[in-house]
C-alpha cells in the first residue's frame, strides 16, 4: 500500500495492514427515513461517480454472451441498498433489445422502503427481502447475480457463505464488486465525508467502510475457501474491486 495521501489525514488515522471490525451505522435499524434517504442517495452517487456501476457494467457482458439475443436475461442484485445498479443494468440493457427481469433485494426493510420509491415506474424491476447469505431460492434460479458495496459488512465466514450462496444461485455467473482496502482509498473516503454531506450516516460510515473492506488477496482467498479459486478478481481506478465467476470455469 503507498504511504503517501492524497490529501492530509486526520490525527490518529487507522492502521489499514488489518480489517477493522466495528459496525456501520447503516447495518443498524430505526434510521430516521430522511436520514436513511439521503445516506443512500450518498452510497449512489459514490456508485455512480466512484465507479462501481461502471465496475458492474463492464463485466456484464462477457456474461450475457451465452444467452440468446430474444431471451429474458433474469438478474438478482443481493444488497441492493436504494436499487441504483438495478436501474442502470436495466437502462444499459434497453437500447440493446435485451429484455430483462431483475430482482432487488435487501434484507433491510427500511433500505427497500427507500428502494421502492426509485423503481416505482420501473416493471422490470421487483424487491424483495433476502438474506443475502442464505437467500433460500433454489439452485441457478437466475442467470446472473449481482452483489455491490455489500462483502466489506461481512466478517470472513459469512463473505465465504455469501460467495457460496451466489455462486449457488446464478446458473450463468456472478459479478461482485467492492471497495478495496487502503491508504489512498480511505483518505479519499474520510476527505469526501468531510466535504460532500453533512449526513451523519455517510460521515461516520464511509471512511469506516475502507477500514472494514478486504484487499484483493483477501477476497481471492475467500473465493478460494468457497470453492471458487477460478473466479477472477480484478482492481479498478478508484479503489474498486470485483470478482467475476462464470458457471463451468470451475
Amino acid at each position: 500500500m503507498p504511504d503517501a495521501f492524497p490529501v492530509p489525514l486526520p490525527p490518529g488515522a487507522p492502521d489499514l495492514r488489518r480489517r477493522r471490525e466495528a459496525v456501520e451505522l447503516l447495518d443498524q435499524v430505526g434510521h430516521d427515513p430522511g436520514q436513511l434517504a439521503a445516506n443512500l442517495g450518498d452510497i449512489r452517487r459514490v456508485n455512480a461517480l466512484g465507479g462501481g456501476t461502471r465496475v458492474i457494467l463492464r463485466h456484464l457482458p462477457t456474461l450475457l454472451e451465452g444467452i440468446p439475443p430474444r431471451e429474458t436475461v433474469t438478474v438478482l442484485d443481493l444488497g441492493t441498498g436504494s436499487a441504483d445498479v438495478p436501474v442502470a443494468v436495466a437502462d444499459w440493457l434497453r437500447p440493446r433489445d435485451r429484455p430483462c427481469r431483475i430482482v432487488a433485494s435487501d434484507i433491510s426493510d427500511e433500505v427497500l422502503a427507500v428502494a421502492a420509491e426509485n423503481v416505482r415506474d420501473r416493471r422490470e424491476i421487483e424487491l424483495a427481502r433476502l438474506d443475502a447469505i442464505a437467500t433460500g431460492l433454489p439452485d441457478r434460479s437466475f442467470d446472473v447475480v449481482l452483489c455491490s458495496l455489500t462483502l466489506h459488512h461481512l466478517e470472513r465466514a459469512d463473505g465465504v457463505r455469501l460467495l457460496r450462496e451466489i455462486a449457488r444461485v446464478c446458473s450463468v455467473g456472478f459479478i461482485l464488486n467492492d471497495v478495496a482496502r487502503g491508504w489512498a482509498g480511505y483518505a479519499v473516503a474520510w476527505a469526501a465525508s468531510r466535504l460532500a454531506t453533512r449526513n451523519p450516516l455517510t460521515r461516520h460510515d464511509m471512511p469506516l467502510s475502507v477500514e472494514r473492506a478486504w484487499t484483493p488477496a483477501e477476497l481471492r482467498g475467500m473465493l478460494a475457501d468457497a470453492g471458487l479459486p477460478a473466479a477472477r478478481v480484478s482492481t479498478h481506478p478508484l479503489f474498486r474491486m470485483a470478482a467475476v465467476y462464470e458457471v463451468g470455469d470451475g
